[in-house]
């Protein structure tokens, strides 16, 4: 080979590896910025006062209700796009109270579009559990979605949160957002999914992470919001698994 040729195509592999290394670096960066939970959330998981047992196993968190409220349902929870897991532990927790065991899992780089079959390994750790139904928040709920079309065998029911399905399907659904919700594409919600409107909430207040860039201003409080989607999920639940 040709001394100019050689040049030429170390030159070209100096220049893909240059772009690659660039392109890594820049997904690392962007991974960085994400929403992190707030301090309400993080102190239900760290919290040593009685009621349902909360518990950390490999990269989920667990959310046992009491035995005497046990419904027998397992809720599979996917986070929000760029939101930590930990922020949803409000919600999980108000769940679990209800008598529904939460699953709520750790997503890599907090983006569920990187392990979309999370739940595959959940079932044989819960025996006893015999109904299981899939949620999410935002993307988290689009992916959660695309799981459950997928497993309808394993899956009875499908709770978005200021989420849409990436694809239709009979899978009964219920999609919860809020009024002033600015983030999602509502006109993606056809009237089968069972949607339902939580008048002056936004897309950021089903978690504990503060605002969310480019979401509407809520006229309720976290608190109100979550209390309205926790007993809308349990309703939808309990019907949908009996």
């Amino acid at each position: 080979m040709k001394p100019k040729a050689k040049k030429r195509i170390k030159i070209t592999l100096i220049s893909i590896v240059t772009v690659l290394v660039l392109l890594c670096a820049g997904f690392y960066i962007y991974t960085l910025d994400y929403y992190r939970a707030d301090d309400n959330a993080v102190a239900v998981l760290s919290s040593t006062e009685a009621g349902p047992q909360i518990e950390k196993k490999d990269d989920m968190w667990i959310f046992h209700p009491s035995a005497e409220q046990d419904k027998g349902v397992g809720f599979i929870f996917y986070p929000g796009g760029k939101v930590e897991d930990k922020a949803y532990s409000v919600l999980l927790q108000q769940l679990s109270q209800q008598g529904i065991t939460g699953v709520l899992i750790h997503m890599p780089f907090n983006l569920a579009v990187f392990d979309i079959n999370a739940a595959d390994k959940i079932y044989a750790q819960f025996p006893e559990i015999k109904h299981w139904v899939m949620g999410g928040h935002s993307l988290g709920g689009a992916m959660a979605s695309s799981y459950a079309v997928k497993n309808q065998d394993r899956i009875e029911g499908l709770v978005l949160l200021g989420a849409y399905p990436v694809k239709d399907s009979d899978i009964p659904t219920l999609a919860i957002y809020g009024s002033e919700d600015k983030v999602l594409n509502k006109s993606k919600l056809s009237a089968s999914l069972n949607p339902y409107v939580i008048e002056g909430g936004n897309h950021a207040q089903f978690g504990n992470y503060g605002a969310q860039k480019g979401d509407g201003e809520a006229t309720i409080t976290r608190e109100e919001q979550q209390r309205v989607a926790v007993e809308e999920i349990t309703k939808f639940i309990v019907d949908t698994t009996k």
